[in-house]
C-alpha cells in the first residue's frame, strides 16, 4: 500500500478483522489493519498469524437443512475471503466444514499481507481511532482498549464472559482397539469415537465434579451455548449424555447397540495425526485434564498436545449501543465487527466482519443512506438480533449463534422440518443474491471485483494440489430408525450444526422451544 493515509484502520487482526479488511480492499480502499500479535499475546493464542483457530476446528454444518449452512451461502455470495480460505484447507468432518488449523490460519496470513490495499502493522492499539474504524478485537479485546471503549460506551453498557477451549490429542496415542470411527446413523466415519459404559461413565463424572480447577469456582460466567464439560457435569447426572457425550445415533459395531455415552474426536490437521474433543472445552488444571482425560477408554495413554484453557471473551451489549450497520450509535464512525458485537461462532464473527467491512465501504464511496440487510437473510437475522434483542425486566444481553429461530417465519406453515428449512435457505439465498446485486451495487457503483481464491491461488508453500485428506476406514452399523427428536448432529443434519451453539432457540423456527439443558442441538463449538 502506498504511503498515503489510510481510508479506514481495522483493528484486530483475527476472522472478522480479515474479512473486514479484505471486503475494504477488494473495493479500492486503503485499509490500515492493526493487529497487536506477537508484540502481546493472550492466554488463548500461540502464534503470530491472522485469523488464529483457538478453540475448535469445526466452522459448523454445511447444506440446505441448517442455518449454519444458509449463513455459509451468504458469505460465499458475498466473496468471503474466510469461507473461501477455510474451504481449501478443510479435513474431513461430515457434513460440518473444519480445517486444518495451522494451513488456514498461514492461508489467511499469506493472502492478506499480500494485498496491495492492505498495510498489516503489528502493534497494540490503546485508543480509539478519530477516523473512520473497524473494531474487530475479539473476544481477548487487551485490557487497555477495552477500558477505552468500555469508558466511552459508559461502563455497565459493556460486559464480558469467560470461554474455554478443548483439548487436542495425538491419533497415535490412542488406543484404536478400544474406539470406532463412525458418523451419526450410518453417515460418513469422520469421528472416532469412545464408548463409555455406564459405571465408567459415572466414574467419570465423579471425577469431573471434583476436580481441581484453574480459576476459583463460582468465579466464571459462561455463556450457555459454550459451557465448560465440568460446568455442564454440575447441572446433573445425565447432561453430559444429552450434550457432549450423546450417544445417540452412534451404535458401536462390535456389539450393535449404542453405547451408555460417547465421547467423540474430530480430526484437527491435514495430516490426520492430531484429534480434538468434541464439545469438550474446559477450564480444569492441567494436570487434572491429563488425569480425566485418561479416565476415557481409548485415551488411558492418550498424548495431549493442547491442554484446554479459559480465557477472557468481551462483547458490548448490542441493543443498547450499537445501529443495524454495526456502528456505534453515539459514534457513528465506529463499526464494530466479530463477537464484540455479541455474535458466537467463527462464521458468525465472519459474517460481522464482512457486514462491518461493505457498511463502511458504502459510507467511504456514497452519500446514500446505508441499505439494510434483509430479515430474511441470516446476516439480516444476526443483526436485527444485535439490535432489538430483550432486555428489560432483569434480563441482560447474550450472545447468539446463527439459527433459524432468529429467522422471520415463512409466509405458509410447513410441518416438516427439513422441508422448512429449505425454504428458508432458499428465501434467504434469493434475498442475499438480489441484495448484493441491486442494494450494494446501486449505493456503490465503485466497488470492484473481488479477489478470488482457490488452491491452485495459494502461496506456493501452502499449495494443497495432490493433497487427499485423510480419513478413518469406513464402518457402517446398522441404520437405526430415523428420528428427528434424537438425531445426531455432528455433521450438520435437520437443523442444527456440530459445534454451532444454539442458546436457547429453536433451529425449527420461532414458534419452537429451546432444545434441551444447554441451550442448543448436541456438541458445542468452542
Amino acid at each position: 500500500m502506498s504511503e498515503s493515509s489510510p481510508d479506514v484502520t481495522v483493528i484486530g487482526g483475527g476472522l472478522a478483522g480479515c474479512e473486514a479488511a479484505w471486503q475494504l480492499a477488494g473495493r479500492g480502499f486503503r485499509v490500515k489493519l492493526v493487529e497487536m500479535r506477537p508484540l502481546v499475546q493472550t492466554p488463548a493464542h500461540t502464534t503470530a498469524k491472522l485469523a488464529e483457530v483457538v478453540c475448535s476446528n469445526s466452522f459448523g454444518g454445511e447444506g440446505g437443512t441448517g442455518a449454519a449452512g444458509i449463513l455459509k451461502a451468504e458469505l460465499e455470495i458475498g466473496g468471503s475471503l474466510i469461507l473461501q480460505c477455510a474451504r481449501v484447507c478443510r479435513v474431513p468432518a461430515g457434513g460440518a466444514l473444519a480445517v486444518d488449523r495451522e494451513r488456514f490460519s498461514a492461508l489467511v496470513s499469506a493472502r492478506v499481507e499480500s494485498h496491495p490495499n492492505i498495510d498489516l502493522v503489528r502493534e497494540e492499539a490503546v485508543e480509539l481511532p478519530q477516523g473512520l474504524a473497524v473494531i474487530a478485537t475479539g473476544p481477548l479485546t487487551s485490557k487497555t482498549l477495552a477500558g477505552n471503549l468500555q469508558a466511552r460506551l459508559g461502563g455497565e453498557k459493556y460486559l464480558s464472559f469467560f470461554d474455554a477451549v478443548a483439548p487436542i490429542v495425538t491419533l497415535e496415542s490412542v488406543d484404536m482397539g478400544k474406539t470406532y470411527a463412525a458418523g451419526r446413523y450410518g453417515r460418513d466415519a469422520d469421528y472416532l469415537n469412545c464408548p463409555m459404559n455406564r459405571d465408567e461413565y459415572l466414574a467419570f463424572h465423579a471425577a469431573l465434579i471434583g476436580a481441581e480447577r484453574a480459576a476459583p469456582h463460582g468465579f466464571e460466567t459462561y455463556f450457555e451455548g459454550c459451557m465448560p464439560v465440568e460446568a455442564l457435569a454440575e447441572r446433573g447426572l445425565d447432561t453430559l449424555r444429552f450434550g457432549p457425550m450423546k450417544p445417540v445415533g452412534l451404535p458401536d459395531p462390535r456389539t450393535g447397540r449404542e453405547p451408555y455415552a460417547a465421547v467423540q474426536l474430530r480430526q484437527d490437521n491435514q495430516e490426520g495425526t492430531l484429534y480434538n474433543l468434541v464439545g469438550f472445552q474446559t477450564g480444569l488444571k492441567w494436570g487434572e485434564q491429563a488425569r480425566i482425560l485418561r479416565m476415557i477408554p481409548g485415551l488411558e495413554n492418550a498424548e495431549v498436545v493442547r491442554f484446554g484453557v479459559m480465557h477472557r471473551n468481551v462483547y458490548v451489549n448490542a441493543p443498547a449501543v450499537l445501529d443495524g450497520f454495526l456502528r456505534l450509535k453515539e459514534f457513528p464512525h465506529l463499526f464494530l465487527a466479530g463477537q464484540i458485537t455479541g455474535v458466537e461462532g467463527y462464521m458468525e464473527s465472519t459474517a460481522m466482519g464482512l457486514a462491518a467491512g461493505i457498511c463502511a465501504a458504502l459510507t467511504l464511496s456514497s452519500s446514500l443512506p446505508l441499505p439494510s440487510w434483509p430479515r430474511e437473510t441470516a446476516i439480516g437475522s444476526l443483526l436485527h438480533y444485535l439490535q432489538s434483542a430483550e432486555t428489560g425486566r432483569g434480563k441482560t444481553f447474550q450472545p447468539m449463534n446463527v439459527n433459524l429461530g432468529l429467522f422471520p417465519p415463512l409466509p405458509q406453515k410447513i410441518k416438516d422440518r427439513k422441508q422448512k428449512a429449505r425454504e428458508m435457505h432458499a428465501r434467504a439465498v434469493t434475498a442475499a443474491q438480489s441484495f448484493f446485486d441491486s442494494s450494494i451495487s446501486a449505493s456503490s457503483p465503485t466497488l470492484l471485483p473481488h479477489q478470488g481464491i482457490s488452491p491452485a491461488s495459494a502461496p506456493p508453500s501452502l499449495k494443497l494440489k495432490g493433497w487427499t485428506p485423510k480419513r478413518l476406514p469406513r464402518q457402517r452399523p446398522p441404520n437405526p430408525p430415523f428420528s428427528d427428536k434424537a438425531r445426531g448432529d455432528e455433521d450438520g443434519a435437520v437443523g442444527s450444526d456440530n459445534d454451532t451453539h444454539q442458546h436457547g432457540v429453536a433451529e425449527s423456527g420461532q414458534d419452537g422451544p429451546p432444545q434441551n439443558a444447554q441451550g442448543k442441538h448436541g456438541e458445542q463449538s468452542c
